[in-house]
């Protein structure tokens, strides 16, 4: 028996598990595993990067909110100018409310 002829299968094999691995090696650097870990390991930048993340959406939320209510009340002024009998009363009402309650708190600056 040949000495090369019984390290063919193995070859083979090896070649195998060679690209495995490096096709798990490709995987893991997609997953950013080791940016993960590394965070995980240092708990005080973890901290600071969640404590920026929720300023940056309480700042967007707010943001959002506003520029919805300005939205809804500009929609609801326009409607209460068409004078509808019923519904123009009730917007009427609504933004009085809405004035009234932005010059109380004009007082206040």
């Amino acid at each position: 028996m040949n000495h090369s002829d019984s390290e063919k299968p193995w070859t083979a094999t090896l070649a195998a598990i060679e690209a495995r691995v490096e096709k798990m090696a490709i995987q893991l650097e997609k997953t950013e595993i080791a940016d993960y870990v590394e965070l995980m390991n240092r708990p005080g930048r973890l901290l600071f990067r969640n404590l920026l993340a929720g300023i940056a959406r309480g700042v967007g939320v707010a943001i959002g909110f506003t520029v919805f209510m300005i939205s809804l009340l500009y929609f609801l002024r326009a409607l209460g100018a068409l004078n509808i009998p019923i519904v123009g009363d009730y917007i009427a009402d609504i933004i009085e409310i809405v004035q009234h309650q932005l010059e109380g708190r004009r007082g206040y600056y």
